[in-house]
C-alpha cells in the first residue's frame, strides 16, 4: 500500500461503550505479548500466528513486517490495553469487491458477547468505506464461538472444506462463511 492509503487509516478509531477499535502503536507490544501468547488463542488462528508468540513476534507485527499495518487493521482496546485485533483484508482485480474479515482476541475476554458486537461495529464502518459488497471469513471446526459471532453478524455458513487444515498434527474441517451487501 501507497503512503497516501496508510495516511488515510492513520486516524482510525470506532468507539464503543466499553471498548475501542483502533490502530496499532508501538507502545502496544507489552499487552500484544501478554494476550497474544496463550495456546487457546493460536488454537484457532493460521500458522501466521505463532506459538510461543515471542517478543521478537510481536516488534515484528507491530512494525508491519508481518502484516502490512497501512490497511485498515485495528487493535481492540478493553480496559485501555490492546487485547485483540479485527481486519479486512481486500481482494484484488476481480476480487476487489470482497473482503476476508479475520479477528482474535485475547482469552480474559472471551464469552462475554464482545466480538460480536466488535465484528458488527468493524463491519459497519468497513463495508462502505472499503467499498465491499461481500465479506467472507472462515473458522475451524475446533472454533464454534467464532462460527457464532459471524453467524450472529450476518454472514451465512456456505460450506464445508473437509480436512482443509492440519494443526497439531490432526485434519481439520474449515466452516466457510459469507455475506452478501447491497450495494450503496
Amino acid at each position: 500500500m501507497h503512503a497516501a492509503a496508510e495516511d488515510r487509516w492513520r486516524d482510525l478509531r470506532l468507539d464503543l461503550d466499553d471498548l475501542r477499535l483502533r490502530r496499532w502503536r508501538g507502545d502496544d507490544l507489552p499487552a500484544l505479548l501478554r494476550h497474544a501468547d496463550d495456546a487457546q488463542v493460536v488454537r484457532g488462528l493460521s500458522d501466521r500466528f505463532p506459538h510461543p508468540y515471542t517478543r521478537a513476534d510481536g516488534e515484528a507485527f507491530l512494525a508491519g513486517r508481518v502484516i502490512d499495518l497501512a490497511h485498515p487493521l485495528l487493535a481492540i482496546e478493553i480496559d485501555g490495553e490492546a487485547c485483540g485485533s479485527i481486519a479486512v483484508r481486500v481482494g484484488a482485480g476481480e476480487r476487489a469487491h470482497v473482503g476476508e474479515l479475520g479477528y482474535w482476541l485475547g482469552r480474559r475476554y472471551w464469552g462475554q458477547g464482545r466480538m460480536s458486537r466488535i465484528v458488527a461495529a468493524y463491519l459497519h464502518w468497513a463495508v462502505p468505506a472499503l467499498g465491499l459488497s461481500r465479506i467472507e471469513s472462515s473458522a475451524l471446526d475446533i472454533n464454534p464461538a467464532s462460527a457464532r459471532v459471524l453467524e450472529k453478524n450476518g454472514l451465512a455458513r456456505e460450506g464445508v472444506r473437509r480436512g482443509a487444515i492440519r494443526k497439531h498434527g490432526r485434519l481439520h474441517d474449515l466452516h466457510l462463511f459469507g455475506r452478501l451487501y447491497a450495494p450503496e
